[in-house]
């Protein structure tokens, strides 16, 4: 038994405890409706964006660019405040990982998520998985009939990763029946659904070299 006061402050359980659901006891994200904003910028570019009201904040980047909101989340609360509507951070669950730090990851995602709609900000779930085992507890805290956020970067490179990518993709599909579906990268075939295809950050920077940039 460690130091009470030090226990709470640990993990943000200082700023706020959720009433979980689930095994894991991960944070509930509400679903959300709203007005599609006309661009989805990387969090990492977030700070540089000066007009903000109708972009919206995605954080399909390497997880090292936005630990930080992690780390101090009311540090950039002001300025996501000032956005349409941000994604909650997509903290890798690579099949690879140790089983808890997969949880660990969807459990930080719901709590960030879960903070910023407490303080006022329209929060897109971005819904992740890994392998078929992951559905005991991916979807928790995930709401049904709502507007979500995928990404297929990265999962299309081989048989096994995009059948694992489909595989959840209709699972994802059939519990939560979404609304619509954010899609960030190529969308696969197989992918059914009212989709809404965000480009990769890579295919505009090609494009932008190719306008003479």
């Amino acid at each position: 038994m460690g130091d009470q006061k030090t226990n709470i402050a640990y993990e943000n359980l200082g700023r706020r405890m959720y009433e979980g659901v689930g095994d894991f006891d991960i944070p509930r994200v509400r679903p959300t409706q709203i007005d599609m904003p006309q661009e989805f910028i990387g969090f990492n570019y977030a700070a540089s964006i000066r007009e903000r009201s109708d972009k919206g904040i995605h954080f399909f980047v390497d997880d090292y660019q936005f630990n930080r909101l992690w780390v101090n989340p009311d540090k950039y609360l002001s300025m996501l405040q000032q956005f349409r509507c941000v994604m909650t951070p997509d903290f890798s669950m690579y099949t690879d990982f140790p089983k808890a730090i997969q949880i660990y990851n969807h459990y930080r995602k719901h709590w960030i998520g879960a903070y910023l709609q407490e303080n006022g900000i329209q929060v897109i779930p971005t819904i992740g998985w890994s392998t078929p085992e992951s559905y005991d507890w991916c979807f928790d805290g995930e709401p049904t009939q709502s507007i979500v956020a995928v990404s297929s970067v990265g999962t299309q490179n081989s048989k096994r990763t995009k059948e694992l990518f489909i595989s959840g993709y209709r699972e994802m599909v059939r519990r939560l029946e979404p609304e619509t579906i954010i899609f960030y990268g190529n969308i696969p075939e197989e992918c059914k659904g009212n989709i809404v295809r965000i480009r990769a950050f890579q295919e505009k920077f090609k494009e932008a070299k190719c306008n003479g940039w």
